[in-house]
C-alpha cells in the first residue's frame, strides 16, 4: 500500500516539477506519486513553470539549477518576485558552494541534490513544508557559513557575470559581426530565440545595441578567454 506524503494538516503534497531533462522528470513523478505526492505537473519549459506555479499554487517547487535559456537562479527569482511566499527548492547536480549561497540568497528554501536518497527527498519536502530550510547532507557545512554570516568571498563580478552560457555564446557570435540568422543557422535554433537572447544581453550589459555590446567583448578580449578555456590547457 502505498504511504501518502502529507502536510501538517492532512492534505497531500502538491509539487510542480520544473526540468529540463525529460528522462529525470519522468522517473521523479513516478517515484513521488509513488509516495502519495500530487505532482501537479513536470515541465521542461520554464515559461510554463512560472505560469503552472501562478495558476496552481503548488506547494513546493522543485527546480532544476542548470537549464538552457533561463537559469535556475533566474528563474528562483521570478517565482518568488510573482509570489514572495513560494516554497521553492532547487534540484541540481552542483555541490559548488557559490551556487549554493546565490540559490538561499536569492530565496530558495532548499538546495537538494539529484542523486540523494529517495527518503532523504521526501523528508526535505517535508522539512520545506513545515516552515524550515533543508539542504542535501552533505552541503549542511555551506548552509551554517551562510546562517552565521561566513559566507566565502565571491569572485569579483563582471559586467558579463549574470550571462547564461548560451548568451555569452551568442555574444560572442555578435562580436563577429553575425546577423540573427546566421547565428540561428550556427546554433540550430530559431531567429526568434536568437533575439529573445540578444535581448536579455543587451538588459544584463545595461547597453542599447548589439553593436554596443559586441564593443564590450571585443575591447575586454572576453571571446578569445573563452576560446581558451575551452581549448584547455
Amino acid at each position: 500500500m502505498t504511504q501518502t506524503e502529507t502536510q501538517a494538516g492532512g492534505a497531500p503534497l502538491r509539487v510542480l516539477l520544473i526540468d529540463d531533462h525529460a528522462l529525470f522528470r519522468a522517473g521523479l513523478r513516478e517515484l513521488l506519486q509513488r509516495r502519495g505526492i500530487v505532482v501537479i505537473d513536470a515541465v521542461g519549459d520554464s515559461a510554463l513553470g512560472l505560469r503552472l506555479a501562478s495558476e496552481q499554487a503548488p506547494d513546493v517547487v522543485l527546480l532544476d539549477l542548470r537549464m538552457p535559456g533561463r537559469n535556475g537562479i533566474e528563474v528562483l527569482h521570478d517565482l518568488r518576485q510573482a509570489n514572495p511566499e513560494a516554497l521553492v527548492a532547487m534540484l541540481t547536480t552542483s555541490a559548488d558552494e557559490q551556487d549554493v549561497l546565490q540559490a538561499i540568497q536569492g530565496g530558495a528554501r532548499g538546495y537538494l541534490l539529484k542523486d540523494m536518497e529517495p527518503d532523504e527527498l521526501i523528508e526535505a519536502l517535508q522539512q520545506i513544508v513545515a516552515g524550515g530550510t533543508a539542504v542535501a547532507r552533505e552541503l549542511t557545512g555551506v548552509l551554517a557559513k551562510a546562517v552565521q554570516g561566513e559566507v566565502p568571498a565571491a569572485k569579483p563580478r563582471s559586467a558579463f557575470s549574470d550571462l547564461t552560457p548560451r548568451e555569452m555564446e551568442i555574444l560572442c557570435h555578435l562580436a563577429a559581426g553575425r546577423s540573427n540568422k546566421a547565428i540561428s543557422r550556427e546554433l540550430g535554433i530559431t531567429d526568434g530565440t536568437v533575439k529573445l537572447h540578444v535581448k536579455g544581453i543587451l538588459r544584463k550589459l545595461a547597453v542599447h545595441s548589439r553593436v554596443e555590446a559586441a564593443v564590450i567583448a571585443v575591447e575586454q578580449g572576453l571571446c578569445e578567454r573563452e576560446r581558451r578555456g575551452e581549448g584547455g590547457l
